[in-house]
């Protein structure tokens, strides 16, 4: 007796899910934890796990952050890039900022809970932390001496092209009363501070790119966070400025540093792929293991 069409694409479809269940939830999970326990890749398997006298003190796949309790900078240790992820290189929560190059005014507010910073004055205040921390110039362009974005709200009648060349009114939108604003004029105005909670987007909207060289010795890997918020590695260039804190701190001399930041410098992958890196982690544990500090 012939079996119903109903009935021989439910057996069809039932042996194609014993299968492929087969295969992708068995075959390959064995195939690819095979392959995994090969010498070279079985650490990277692990999560490449870093351990000190039996105890696991961290991965050199991610980043840690090196303060204290109240998220002040230990000055004995290199400083990591920031992060976004969670609290701070939060496995479970890796993620960026999500904030551009457009986002340059901030939301400023009476209750500071609610004050939010834009991408510009995040990178500006970082950058000025930095540089009175690693004594180097931290100014940079379109940003304020005091570490926020040197943006303005021009307020006035719109010209044909857009640009209000009569202005009324000039607020320093990211700069609250009570302050001095960063600029004494624009445009033969007096620039006033903003009132936290006020609208300025009616006015056109200006970033100042002021007196700052481009060359800041604060490098970028410095002022932003990576995609994931969990990479481990500074450039070459941040961890220079930092010899000097470091050395200070520990008593040390900062050639003795250099050499031990030469050391855990990895060059570009396959010698032309990404930039050279420093593994942060790594190196702090080993500055810890030749140079503890003394009491």
């Amino acid at each position: 007796m012939r079996m119903s069409t109903w009935i021989r694409q439910h057996l069809a479809a039932l042996r194609a899910l014993l299968v492929l269940t087969a295969i992708t939830g068995i075959v390959y999970p064995l195939a690819v934890f095979a392959v995994a326990q090969m010498p070279g890749l079985h650490d990277k398997a692990e999560g490449s796990l870093i351990t000190v006298d039996g105890k696991t003190v961290g991965s050199s796949l991610i980043g840690q952050s090196f303060t204290d309790k109240h998220g002040n900078v230990l000055a004995q240790y290199f400083q990591s890039r920031p992060s976004a992820a969670g609290d701070g290189y939060d496995p479970l929560s890796t993620a960026a900022s999500n904030l551009g190059p457009e986002s340059i005014v901030d939301t400023l507010d009476s209750d500071p809970d609610k004050v939010k910073l834009s991408q510009l004055s995040t990178v500006c205040a970082r950058s000025k932390e930095v540089g009175d921390r690693e004594a180097v110039d931290g100014s940079r362009p379109f940003c304020t001496k005091d570490g926020v974005g040197a943006v303005l709200s021009v307020i006035g009648p719109r010209d044909t092209d857009g640009e209000v060349s009569q202005p009324v009114q000039v607020i320093s939108v990211n700069e609250a009363c009570p302050t001095t604003p960063f600029l004494d004029t624009y445009n033969g105005v007096e620039v006033e501070c903003a009132k936290p909670g006020e609208d300025y987007s009616a006015g056109r909207i200006v970033p100042i790119y002021g007196d700052a060289a481009t060359n800041t010795p604060v490098p970028t890997d410095a002022v932003t966070a990576s995609g994931s918020g969990l990479d481990p590695h500074i450039t070459p260039r941040y961890a220079a400025i930092q010899v000097t804190r470091i050395a200070k701190a520990r008593n040390i001399s900062e050639d003795q540093v250099r050499t031990l930041v030469d050391a855990h410098t990895d060059g570009r992958t396959l010698g032309f792929l990404g930039e050279p890196r420093v593994d942060v982690v790594e190196l702090n544990l080993d500055l810890d293991k030749r140079y503890p500090l003394r009491g």
